[in-house]
């Protein structure tokens, strides 16, 4: 099996401004280095063993999405270019090399923008009740995995732990306008403004997205993005377009009516699920033949999207 990074704790001396479940953050003054390891988590919770070549993947993904989609929406992005580092990173370049990126530092907004281009997930349950997601009303007589007439936006809070919660727009308006009462952001417009401007953003970047998906003969079902203000503007944080944060399908097996294939970590919770694990901390070790499996399915949806391979 390839070697995989699980951590860079204690390989990097630099200060820790954050650590999420797949990202390692440092505070490098006024930037932050990103640097997305191997781990992978289901149920909210992370798994013992990692994924070769999934931190590669993600990062060489968000970056490939940065700069292809600057025109749609300023990011954080700087550079995952090694030779542009500052001069205190290049004594770690191996270790850095493929897994990390620069990025501007900003406040982040707690909201995740979910954008949903075909019913699935969460949202096909929450159709399936009474007919809407999210507060949105949808037509009737729609089967699971259709497309829909038009992507919907659905935003939820983010939350530290455990599952985030889907919220109405309304809601979202009310969770910043709190935020900037208290300092939390800023931007140069109301709550209502704001928002507005979360959610245009979000579809504009989510069609973007699915047409040159589409051109590459993938499907973009879904997809979520950050946010966070700089100087007062919106700009696009955290990671774009990739199989952690995106529920891609293989155009040439797409079927509506049941579930599809897809290029990221569903592999895993299908395992789970047939174990009957119970979801909580600690999660058991993945049988090699689910690593397996799991880095190729990453490995493929990033050869599909960028036309290179990495493995």
């Amino acid at each position: 099996m390839e070697k995989v990074l699980l951590t860079t704790e204690g390989l990097l001396p630099f200060p820790v401004y954050g650590k999420g479940k797949v990202r390692d953050i440092y505070d490098m003054g006024k930037e932050l280095l990103f640097v997305t390891t191997d781990r992978i988590s289901a149920f909210d919770v992370v798994l013992p063993n990692g994924i070769p070549y999934k931190g590669e993947v993600l990062n060489g993904l968000s970056a490939f999405w940065f700069y292809h989609t600057w025109n749609d929406c300023e990011s954080h992005f700087i550079t995952a270019d090694i030779a542009r580092y500052p001069e205190e990173l290049q004594p770690y370049s191996s270790l850095l090399e493929g897994r990390s990126m620069l990025v501007k530092k900003a406040k982040r907004i707690d909201i995740e923008c979910v954008v949903r281009g075909s019913l699935a997930g969460s949202a096909w349950q929450a159709y399936k009740r009474d007919g809407t997601v999210c507060g949105v009303k949808l037509p009737s007589g729609l089967v699971e995995s259709d497309k829909l007439p038009e992507p919907i936006f659905t935003p939820s809070t983010k939350a530290e732990s455990g599952h985030d919660i889907n919220i109405t727009f309304e809601m979202m308006i009310d969770v910043i306008r709190q935020l900037q009462k208290k300092g939390d952001i800023r931007y140069g417009g109301t709550a209502e403004e704001l928002a507005g401007e979360m959610c245009s953003k979000s579809l504009n970047l989510y069609k973007a997205g699915a047409s040159y998906a589409e051109s590459k003969g993938v499907i973009l079902a879904d997809t979520k993005f950050e946010f966070g203000t700089i100087f007062g503007r919106l700009i696009l944080i955290d990671e774009l377009f990739t199989p952690d944060s995106s529920r891609y399908w293989p155009l040439d097996d797409y079927e509506p009516g049941r579930s599809q294939k897809s290029f990221d970590k569903q592999f895993v919770r299908d395992y789970l699920e047939e174990i009957r694990w119970d979801k909580n901390p600690p999660a058991p070790i993945l049988p090699n033949e689910v690593v397996k499996k799991t880095s190729e399915k990453y490995l493929e949806a990033y050869k599909r999207l960028t036309g290179k391979d990495l493995g």
